[in-house]
């Protein structure tokens, strides 16, 4: 049976040290900000080295990257829901439980990728006009699906493993790998999109196959780590065949909510893109530039929330379940400074933004409206991903993450945005403006969830270790 906590206990007064708190915190949030970082640095020496090519060719690798991103939602549903039992089961001192939840999610995960493999190589032009009906954009998309879409079977190893791997506190390795892929992926983008050192310039082509190339580097690494390093938890061929029934059944149980959670946050974000994409070339520049400066902005505010799922699961693993609370009322603060922070950033960064793009005039203007906009959605997000994504999910408190975001979604944003778009014709900022909206809609929906505590259970049970 799973263990609830509710705030009718009896509250001790806790004497908690902060400042070690913070220290723990600062270990766990430091890697994963640099490993958000990282990734969006892949992301963005995309967009700046692409767009000083042009608008199509920026355009098409930015739609193009939804369906990664749309793969990429799988996995962190996959791997949340794993981290869900990880983090509790590591708390606990459950090895060898981690190590067949890790197998189930591997298992997982090359499932996933298959699928989208075989859509980036078999359908990429029907991909491509999911999200726009350009045929200059979905031409230039094709190329690049055709050639990064093998990297999606590689990308499952590593991001399910790294991913898994951290809810037990190794959080370093994944920095390593990541730093390494973007020096890679930088490098390689710089040759071949242009053509330097005696290399044919191939431009949107060019970048695919620098992608494809780190993510191989990538996969190697993590490879050697779990064989050679990595002596805690290890894969175990078995455990990737043959799955204990009971955890499977759990990991179902809070991996299932998170996975479609994600599919249809994704598939709202896609409808997003695809909204956008028909509102012209500028329009799906100027968003490609305005994502990027957000995930910059977020990286510690998502480190933030991974933390604290990690953090927090372990603590409720070890029934310590005021300290969980006395926790995640410290998580939320955090989440709020540094998401005013990265408020800060996006506004700043508008003039350095503007004068190094080769934007369109009417591009540059969107793009400044869109980064006031993304500012303000921004601190909705910082509150919202720590509190759904590390808090509740901590706790197994998986479901109502998917309520929440598939309300304010397709119940709310996407339905405001394409009344705006194609019914009142409304100009494009105020048509984003609309698209925007669904974070500041679960904030007081999530603060009441939070307060109820009926987030903090304990979900472990006696696995028979085999």
């Amino acid at each position: 049976m799973f263990t609830r906590y509710t705030k009718k206990q009896t509250t001790d007064t806790l004497n908690v040290d902060w400042r070690s708190f913070y220290r723990q915190v600062l270990i766990l949030v430091i890697p994963m900000a640099l490993q958000n970082l990282i990734n969006v640095g892949v992301t963005a020496a995309d967009v700046v080295m692409l767009g000083s090519v042009g608008e199509t060719v920026l355009s098409g690798s930015s739609l193009a990257g939804q369906v990664q991103f749309i793969m990429n939602l799988f996995f962190f549903g996959l791997t949340s829901g794993a981290t869900v039992l990880t983090a509790q089961y590591w708390g606990k001192g459950d090895i060898r439980t981690i190590e067949k939840v890790l197998g189930i999610g591997l298992a997982a995960g090359m499932a996933v990728a298959v699928v989208f493999t075989a859509a980036a190589m078999l359908i990429p032009g029907a991909l491509m006009r999911i999200f726009t009906d350009d045929p200059e954009i979905i031409a230039e998309g094709v190329k690049y699906l055709q050639i990064v879409g093998w990297s999606y079977l590689l990308m499952a190893v590593t991001q399910v493993y790294l991913n898994i791997v951290r809810s037990i506190e190794r959080v370093v390795i994944a920095t390593v790998v990541f730093s390494i892929s973007l020096m890679v992926n930088i490098t390689l983008n710089w040759i071949l999109i242009f053509g330097k050192l005696g290399f044919p310039a191939l431009g949107i082509e060019g970048a695919a196959i620098a992608t494809l190339i780190a993510r191989a580097v990538e996969v190697l690494i993590v490879i050697w780590y779990a064989a050679f390093k990595n002596k805690v938890v290890r894969i175990r061929l078995r455990d990737v065949c043959r799955f204990d029934k009971t955890l499977l059944k759990d990991f179902a149980q809070f991996s299932a909510p998170v996975i479609i959670n994600e599919l249809m946050w994704g598939l709202g974000m896609a409808a997003y893109a695809a909204i956008i994409g028909r509102l012209g070339s500028a329009a799906v520049a100027a968003n490609s530039v305005a994502q990027v400066a957000r995930q910059l902005a977020m990286v510690v505010v998502f480190g933030i929330a991974n933390a604290t799922a990690i953090y927090l699961g372990k603590t409720i693993g070890e029934k310590k379940e005021q300290l969980a609370k006395a926790y995640a009322r410290r998580f939320v603060w955090l989440s709020l400074v540094f998401g005013v922070l990265g408020a800060g950033g996006i506004l700043l960064s508008i003039p350095i933004v503007t004068a190094n793009l080769a934007l369109s005039v009417q591009a540059l203007y969107y793009l400044k409206a869109m980064f006031i906009i993304m500012a303000v959605y921004s601190i909705g997000q910082a509150l919202n991903a720590t509190i759904i994504v590390g808090i509740f999910r901590s706790g197994g408190d998986t479901r109502i993450g998917l309520v929440m975001d598939v309300g304010s979604m397709w119940c709310g944003s996407i339905i405001f945005g394409l009344l705006a778009a194609f019914v009142f014709k409304a100009p494009v900022p105020v048509v984003y403006l609309c698209l925007m909206s669904d974070e500041f809609i679960k904030v007081p929906f999530s603060l009441k969830r939070f307060v109820s505590y009926k987030w903090l259970n304990n979900v472990t049970r006696e696995i028979e270790k085999v």
